[in-house]
């Protein structure tokens, strides 16, 4: 293969670390509001039901929408220049998070946050491909996909560095005010030390002219491909209950020990995602490129077990009497759910034709974050609101969670669909892609 347009080694791997922090981000601005959660429903008088929509709905719909567009625009022009300025808007959203006073305010800022977010992964995913083979490219995409458990991760350390160690020392606003304003430095910061990669060098031997399709053909080719399809509701499903948890994790862990240290606790939740949930994002990654390639079903197998092993684990998490159970149990859920992030971008991307990258990646984030960012914590929330009526918060949360956890069922079978259909649409993408371009 002519090198002349790819990269080298280095380089490729300083891109993929600053995309990946660039994701951590993401996830820091989406992750923030969980864990204050409790604060911010006490400061500004919200029910279960608002909060979960300010986590989920609110943000989710902008979010999944504008995304689409973006990756069309993603798949035509410069991917580094919308990344930045996706970045800088976000972040400047999460900064006036920070000022908000109502719910009606404060909805309004979660929204741009999600407008300024659909511009981040579409071209992110669309570069790292054209920056690995498809041999390497689970293995590069789950290196990038470690930014949610390292966004989490720093989410929560970035929490308790600017908290007390009791629930009246928190000042949430300051928080959302500083994370906002260092992830617009790091927008510059991008913008000045990115370079636009060639596409399709990683598939053809030099440079390539990619003929861009219209949006609705886009659409057409991608929800022809059945794999393709049966991933996007198995990440949807599985991520509709992780993002649930997560977004009355702590509220629940404050319920279940009022006197439990909160800095302390905070801290803890940092490491145990920092350490399993990349643990196990890094795992699924590396055991399914290494078990793909005796058997291209495995990109489908090793997320339908791991899902399935999610749920009692899920469950029991939510039922055990004390914090420190609760956190073991957590850390043993992280591992899980993290394997089957890698492997789904992978066939997102590899799926798709080189010409609609972005677009896939736009178009399976609509459907995962429509079902799960959207319906997850809205969903959960609204469950608590019905339960409260007869219990307690804690038994409210824990009955809302054990039901919410059952949707991993559906998730595991979507992800088996996965590897019933994927060695055919494996074969097919590649013959579409040897035909798109023009020497």
């Amino acid at each position: 293969m002519d090198t002349k347009h790819i990269p080298n080694k280095n380089y490729r791997a300083f891109v993929l670390v600053l995309l990946t922090i660039v994701y951590g981000f993401n996830f820091i601005d989406r992750q923030i509001v969980g864990i204050l959660a409790p604060f911010i429903q006490q400061d500004l008088g919200l029910s279960n039901t608002q909060l979960g929509l300010l986590i989920g709905l609110a943000f989710a719909t902008l979010y999944t929408t504008v995304a689409i567009p973006l990756a069309w625009l993603a798949d035509r022009y410069n991917r580094v220049n919308i990344l930045s300025i996706a970045l800088a808007t976000w972040s400047g959203f999460t900064a006036l998070t920070g000022l908000a006073n109502n719910f009606f305010q404060i909805a309004i800022a979660r929204m741009g946050v999600g407008i300024g977010e659909a511009g981040g992964s579409p071209p992110s995913h669309s570069i790292i491909s054209d920056l690995y083979a498809k041999e390497e490219r689970a293995g590069a995409l789950g290196v990038y996909s470690m930014g949610i458990p390292l966004g989490i991760m720093a989410a929560y350390f970035a929490t308790a560095a600017l908290m007390g160690t009791s629930a009246e020392e928190v000042n949430w606003r300051r928080i959302f005010i500083f994370l906002g304003l260092t992830g617009i430095a790091l927008a510059v910061v991008l913008r000045i030390v990115l370079r636009e990669p060639v596409r399709g060098a990683m598939e053809f031997e030099g440079k390539v002219e990619i003929e861009q399709p219209p949006f609705l053909e886009s659409l057409k080719v991608l929800l022809k491909i059945p794999a393709w399809w049966a991933m996007c509701f198995g990440i949807a499903f599985g991520s509709f209950a992780a993002y649930s948890s997560a977004a009355f994790h702590t509220k629940y862990l404050i319920a279940l020990d009022p006197t439990y240290n909160i800095q302390q606790m905070v801290i803890i939740l940092g490491f145990i995602n920092g350490i399993a949930y990349v643990g196990g994002t890094y795992f699924g990654a590396k055991l399914a490129d290494k078990w793909g390639k005796k058997d291209i079903r495995a990109y489908g197998w090793l997320p339908a077990i791991t899902i399935l092993t999610c749920l009692p684990i899920g469950v029991i998490s939510y039922w055990v009497p004390s914090v420190n159970l609760n956190l073991i149990w957590t850390t043993l859920f992280l591992v899980f759910i993290g394997v089957y992030l890698g492997p789904s971008f992978a066939i997102a991307q590899t799926l798709a034709p080189i010409k609609m990258r972005a677009m896939s990646t736009a178009l399976f984030f609509f459907i995962l974050n429509m079902i799960a960012l959207g319906g997850g914590p809205t969903f959960s929330g609204w469950l608590m609101d019905v339960f409260k009526e007869n219990y307690n918060d804690l038994e409210s949360i824990r009955l809302a969670m054990t039901v919410t956890f059952l949707i991993f069922v559906p998730s595991a079978i979507s992800f088996f669909m996965v590897s019933k259909f994927l060695p055919r649409d494996w074969q097919a993408a590649e013959r579409r892609n040897l035909e798109s371009a023009k020497s």
